[in-house]
């Protein structure tokens, strides 16, 4: 069965603001002008009705419930907004995002105007001490760039666009309807120019006059210290290419850090277990602990109780705003009992026994002992 949010790569509560930018992002990909796969026009098709469902509060309602069977046997046209044919990107985004072609979301904007490019996000996975002290890494993704074989301007070498003899480069004209009441006047997107308010007579081979490519790239990027699990850098115009000389979007890198097996870490402080045998709890001791800095000598002050804490201040994550501050490292001290003892310890454990308990062990006792012993060896 056809998930329309699994097409859109968006959750079944998704806003349609997180559903229009799915859908931008996903026709740039899928679009048979960037997309030569032999499936790219039918899945360009299926995207266009996800998106056009999932946009119709009525249509959504009805999926939801019952699925894409639901919606042909409540009525619902269930051909999708591509049924019989596309245009290019450009003509698409007019359509959907620019207040025409019967799917308004706002007033048109001059279609000769400077438009920014997409932003980006691309996922990565870094280390636990890469997160803490920061690193530099190399990064590769995929971004819309100007084609170089026409400058961007989607024309072959050597010809330029034209301004549409139609709408005069307005992107827009009236169209007069007569009807019982009169006649109706309203703006429509040029027919001639899709909206463009340029032609292409000569359309570049490489681009197929689209005036961009998808093509990989890989840059170096700096991590600074102290970033977290989600934590986002961005990557000025690293994003998609504008249109019309506008901008280039931003990449917008987000962090996964792997955990650690040693270390948790909450905010910029990180903790640790020291495991202690009983005797260094009643006498205290100098143990050695790991730290993100190397090992460290600390002080078991004589008493400590399973739970308790020593703080080595300054030895956590640095802050991101003020590297040369960190956090603390929390050891959380954890007394052992031996399940294993040698003859010596069983004669030493005994005499304690008396001593604590101000009375000799029985003979039941030393055979429970015995029994003990027999169990763990």
């Amino acid at each position: 069965m056809t998930d329309y949010y699994e097409i859109l790569g968006v959750s079944k509560d998704a806003s349609k603001d997180e559903i229009k930018s799915a859908f931008r992002k996903k026709a740039r990909t899928l679009h048979p002008d960037v997309n030569k796969a032999p499936d790219a026009e039918e899945k360009f098709k299926e995207l266009g009705k996800a998106y056009e469902t999932l946009m119709d509060d009525n249509k959504r309602a009805t999926y939801d419930r019952y699925g894409e069977d639901g919606l042909k046997n409540a009525g619902f046209d269930t051909g999708g907004p591509f049924a019989g044919g596309f245009g290019d990107l450009n003509d698409i985004f007019n359509s959907f995002f620019g207040g025409m072609g019967g799917f308004g979301f706002g007033g048109r904007p001059d279609p000769n105007a400077p438009v920014e490019g997409d932003d980006l996000r691309l996922d990565i996975e870094i280390d636990f001490r890469d997160a803490v002290f920061g690193c530099e890494k190399e990064i590769k993704f995929d971004h819309l760039e100007y084609c170089s074989a026409c400058g961007g301007t989607g024309a072959e070498k050597g010809s330029q666009p034209v301004t549409c003899p139609t709408c005069h480069g307005s992107g827009q004209v009236k169209q007069v309807m007569r009807t019982p009441l009169g006649s109706i006047a309203q703006i429509v997107t040029c027919p001639d120019c899709h909206g463009k308010g340029k032609k292409i007579t000569n359309p570049c081979k490489a681009c197929k006059g689209y005036g961009k490519l998808q093509k990989e790239k890989k840059i170096n990027i700096k991590i600074p210290a102290g970033v977290d699990n989600m934590s986002k850098i961005r990557v000025s115009h690293e994003g998609d290419a504008g249109s019309n000389g506008g901008p280039t979007g931003d990449l917008y890198v987000v962090l996964h850090v792997k955990s650690s097996d040693y270390f948790k870490r909450e905010g910029n402080d990180v903790y640790s277990r020291l495991d202690i045998t009983q005797a260094q709890a009643a006498l205290g001791d100098e143990v050695v602990v790991k730290t993100l800095d190397g090992e460290r000598k600390v002080i078991v002050q004589a008493g400590v109780q399973s739970g308790n804490s020593i703080k080595i201040k300054g030895a956590g994550v640095p802050y991101i705003q003020r590297p040369s501050q960190r956090g603390d490292h929390i050891v959380i001290v954890a007394v052992k009992t031996p399940v294993k003892l040698s003859d010596e310890e069983r004669l030493l454990y005994k005499k304690l026994y008396e001593i604590q308990n101000n009375k000799k062990t029985t003979q039941s006792q030393s055979s429970i002992m015995d029994k003990v012993k027999g169990v763990f060896q």
